[in-house]
């Protein structure tokens, strides 16, 4: 039978099943392929669901891990400063003596006191590298201050951030002051 014949049929079999009380096993059928053709809509509402949980989930341990790894940079910078505010200006020390307004510290003996401390340290775990950044020194003569920039590691998305031909930087201020009393 051609196409129309054939819906003709089907709407007369549709009708005289309901007329005779079967018009549950139509509306079966009819319930039935409703539901197979909004199964693949489902489907794609749950994977998409999935793919942004997942999303969050890697966002969530990479920020975590940054984070991680900034309080350890921090704490190197801590370590190095407190190193590095008792580094002596030993040219100045010598020459007048060991009075309060002569013992001072230099931006020199600073990084070279934050430079071998960091030097005799290990890295802490998820940096790669890290380096003294401009500004560490010591402003006043009395405070320490040390610059740190570090490499982060990153566990899961670091492919995709190299990728876009990125790392992660992170870079911290750490000071601490001597006083002579």
């Amino acid at each position: 039978m051609s196409g129309l014949g054939c819906t003709v049929r089907r709407l007369f079999e549709l009708g005289l099943a309901a007329t005779m009380g079967l018009g549950s096993v139509a509306d079966e059928e009819e319930k039935t392929l409703e539901r197979q053709q909004e199964g693949g809509q489902i489907t794609l509402l749950i994977l998409g669901f999935t793919i942004i949980a997942l999303m969050l989930i890697i966002g969530g341990v990479d920020v975590t891990a940054v984070q991680l790894a900034r309080v350890r940079l921090f704490d190197a910078a801590d370590g190095a400063a407190l190193d590095a505010s008792d580094a002596l200006d030993n040219g100045s020390a010598y020459e007048a003596g060991l009075r309060l307004e002569s013992v001072r510290i230099t931006d020199g003996t600073v990084r070279q006191s934050a430079t071998e401390y960091l030097a005799a340290q290990p890295r802490p775990h998820g940096i790669s590298s890290w380096v003294l950044a401009n500004g560490s020194g010591s402003p006043d003569g009395q405070t320490a201050v040390i610059r740190l920039r570090g490499t982060v590691d990153i566990p899961i998305a670091a492919s995709v951030l190299s990728a876009f031909g990125g790392s992660v930087q992170v870079t911290v201020e750490s000071r601490a002051r001597s006083d002579l009393h």
